[in-house]
Parts: structure tokens; sequence; C-alpha cells
């Protein structure tokens, strides 16, 4: 007598309410388990700066900050983004339609090409100036290891991040010192080279910061944070 029975049970989706703040706006969805967080962003809530480029978390752009760190959303399942909050580009953006520092640095310095890879550089970029602290060379060069670009060869996005970092420390320096700034492109020059030893270590500790871990995290089983 034949066996009739399938060999395999068909796979049955499981469903989740997710509840998280993405651009500062409460969302509630009801999800897949399997769902990505990138597809979560582009098909769910149409923030479509969020790219799908190798999907293997390795060529950055599809970038976003939760709880104001770097992660990959592509390898992020969205349900680990319960009751976290999620920055995109669109995010970064002002009432009035204006662009953030980091946004305009890299109009400014001529760091956008075809403009794939553009928001994950953004979006890394800004959590280095959220930092509120200076980064050498070397640990601006290992935070942005993370992104590919295949069209401007990295200098120029290199030096919009420390332009604007630069210019973030300095201007952190003028408001404690009771300095008055009218215009950020003000800031005195000699400030914003300062601002590369500024007064975040203490007399004990080096001038010269350790080299951070790399900043994109896959989202771990235990909750620790694993950096590439």
């Amino acid at each position: 007598m034949v066996d009739t029975q399938p060999l395999s049970k068909p796979h049955v989706k499981q469903y989740k309410i997710l509840r998280c703040i993405v651009n500062n706006i409460e969302v509630e969805a009801m999800i897949d388990v399997r769902l990505s967080l990138a597809d979560l962003m582009r098909d769910h809530l149409r923030l479509t700066s969020v790219k799908k480029g190798c999907e293997v978390g390795e060529c950055g752009s599809c970038t976003v900050l939760i709880d104001g760190e770097a992660f990959n959303s592509c390898i992020y399942l969205a349900v680990w983004a319960e009751g976290k909050r999620i920055l995109t580009v669109e995010g970064l953006i002002g009432p009035q339609g204006e662009l953030s520092p980091i946004q305009q640095a890299f109009i400014d310095e001529g760091a956008i090409q075809c403009g794939f890879c553009t928001p994950g550089f953004v979006l890394t970029g800004h959590e280095i100036i959220e930092a509120n602290r200076p980064f050498t060379d070397d640990e601006l060069r290992k935070k942005l290891s993370g992104h590919l670009c295949r069209c401007t060869g990295y200098e120029n996005i290199f030096n919009a991040v420390k332009k604007t970092m630069l210019k973030n420390l300095a201007l952190q320096h003028m408001k404690k010192h009771h300095i008055p700034v009218i215009n950020v492109e003000d800031i005195p020059q000699h400030l914003i080279a300062q601002e590369k030893m500024a007064d975040t270590c203490s007399p004990e500790q080096p001038k010269e910061v350790p080299i951070l871990s790399h900043s994109h995290h896959n989202e771990p089983s235990s909750h620790t944070h694993t950096k590439r």
C-alpha cells in the first residue's frame, strides 16, 4: 500500500504585532516574523532611502540607526526592533525640508554620484557626529569601512564626514564657553582644528583614542552587539 502522507508539513506563517518608533513616529504593524527590517522599512513604511544591495550585510546600503547605532537592516529581523527607535535618512530632514549638516556636507564635498550608497554613509556619518567626540582618521575609516561605493573613490565621503564632525565639535566648544555663533560656517578654522584634541580626554588618558570596532552590527541571540 502506497503511503500518501506528505513528507513534510506545509509551512505555516507566523505573525506578530511589532511596536517601535520610526523617525520619531510610533509604528504598530502586524508582520511576518521572518520579515527583515529592510523589507519593513521599504515595503510597509515606504521609506525607500533604505536600499537593498547585497542582502547579506556586506555593502551597507541598507543601513539604519537603531537606538543610535548603525545596523545592516537586510540581516536584522524586524521583530528584533520591538520597542526600539529607528532612524532613516527621511528622519534627518527638518520640518521645512532643510537638510541636516551631514547631508549638506555630502553635497558641498561632492560626495554623491549615483547615490545608491549615500543614505547608508549619511547615517553612519550621523552616528559619528552624534557621538560628540573626536575620532582619528583611522577610526573614521574603520567606522565607514562597512559601506561599499563604486563611484566616488571614498575620499570625498571621508572629507564630508570629517569636516562635519569637526564643525560640530567646534560648535559644542563655542556653546560650552558661551561664544556666540551666528552661523556654523563662521566658526573659526583654528577652533575646528583644535577640536581634534578637544577636552574629551582627561589628563590621565592619552589623547589618541583606541581604534573602535566597526559600527555595523548583526543582532545576536544573546542581545550583545556583534561588531564587524
